[in-house]
């Protein structure tokens, strides 16, 4: 295994330590305007995007920062608030989707402005855009490369 170098490793603590601390302040700042947790927000806002504001639990699953069992509670709650609706699959009889209601759209866009708020606090304004596009271009390099890696994992497991 390759050794850590002390700048990869100060630069992989400062990640997480401001990933967490910027997370908090939101989710903070969030709660006390009585809107929407990040959580909830995160899987309103995959549907949202979704075509049809819908998706296949499998589906919801990668795209949203929760295991299998977190999510399946996220969206047994969602569900009792009337923020999503199931929808069984036509197609597969043991398939089934989660559904963005209006209700459901109607508090991701009350969130909205607040989680934007934060975004621009607790991020960006302390970044010059130079730095921005240093971090976009670095994170993407980042993300492409585990996106490639996912994907040769599936062809390989699929094989099996």
């Amino acid at each position: 295994m390759d050794r850590l170098s002390e700048k990869e490793l100060t630069a992989w603590r400062l990640f997480i330590k401001a990933h967490a601390k910027i997370i908090e302040f939101i989710e903070r700042d969030l709660a006390v305007q009585m809107k929407v947790p990040l959580t909830t927000y995160d899987v309103l806002i995959a549907l949202f995007e979704a075509p049809d504001r819908r998706l296949r639990f499998s589906e919801l699953n990668r795209k949203v920062v929760l295991s299998k069992s977190g999510l399946t509670r996220m969206i047994d709650r969602l569900e009792r608030e009337g923020l999503i609706q199931r929808e069984k699959s036509e197609e597969d009889r043991r398939g089934a989707y989660a559904v963005l209601t209006d209700e459901g759209e109607n508090q991701l866009r009350k969130a909205w402005p607040i989680y934007a708020r934060g975004i621009k606090q607790y991020f960006a304004a302390s970044l010059s855009d130079e730095e921005v596009e240093t971090l976009t271009r670095s994170f993407g390099l980042i993300y492409q490369e585990l996106q490639s890696s996912e994907e040769i994992e599936g062809k390989n497991h699929e094989r099996k």
